[in-house]
């Protein structure tokens, strides 16, 4: 019995290639849509979430977003995964960064995610989860990035379920455990890439630094991030 459409994703199987690119702002989805794939096509837009499959050098990616925080892209993740035979989710999102040796638009390849939140508690484990990024897309994904001289750091990130905390030395503690910068998904992707045997990795660019202070527009977040967009779509037509 098929499991499309989905009260969430208006489309088919035939509808996605097999790597879809998941940025949170549907805007930045529209921008990779419009300006670097080919031949675009809108395959949902159901509450806004847009996504849209064209190409790339010739090659068949969907971008589509995800919206913010973990049950959101737990939703759109688990979906793709698992009715809409995707293999790969490569995350393309921001970030803000706990080491002030970090800089505003450095690039940011997490090779594990912790978390705050308590989404590994539906698997009824005996300990804790490691939600970690696979290793073909992370290690083609930071071969790109090397090659194109872009700045990269690989490492541990915390997806949080709070961007508000009232917890005010949580960072600091977080920090200490040598957390490289805070984001709100790419925990419940890789739970639920592990959990359907499929593949993901988070690819984050960083628009502000906790630390230091520094950071960037809501419109740069949008549309100036290109180097992260451009190393996920070469990572995205290699596994094809």
């Amino acid at each position: 019995m098929k499991n499309y459409p989905t009260p969430h994703i208006n489309a088919t199987p035939d509808d996605f290639a097999k790597t879809v690119l998941m940025p949170g702002d549907p805007l930045r989805s529209e921008f990779i849509a419009k300006n670097m794939l080919e031949g675009a096509k809108l395959i949902n837009n159901v509450r806004s979430i847009n996504g849209y499959t064209g190409t790339y050098k010739g090659k068949r990616v969907t971008v589509m977003a995800s919206g913010m925080g973990m049950p959101s892209i737990g939703i759109y993740s688990y979906e793709l995964y698992n009715f809409f035979n995707v293999d790969n989710i490569i995350r393309v999102g921001t970030a803000g960064a706990l080491d002030e040796n970090i800089n505003i638009r450095d690039i940011v390849l997490a090779i594990g995610a912790s978390t705050n939140s308590a989404f590994a508690s539906q698997y009824n484990l005996g300990g804790t989860f490691s939600a970690t990024a696979s290793y073909t897309l992370l290690r083609d994904a930071h071969d790109i990035a090397t090659n194109k001289g872009a700045v990269c750091h690989i490492g541990n990130v915390l997806s949080s379920d709070t961007f508000y905390s009232a917890d005010t030395a949580a960072n600091e503690k977080w920090r200490q455990m040598g957390i490289k910068c805070i984001e709100m998904e790419a925990a419940a992707l890789y739970m639920n890439a592990a959990r359907a045997k499929k593949n993901a990795l988070a690819i984050l660019t960083i628009s502000d630094n906790i630390i230091t202070g520094a950071q960037t527009s809501a419109e740069e977040r949008q549309t100036s991030f290109t180097d992260m967009m451009e190393i996920a779509l070469e990572t995205a037509i290699k596994q094809s």
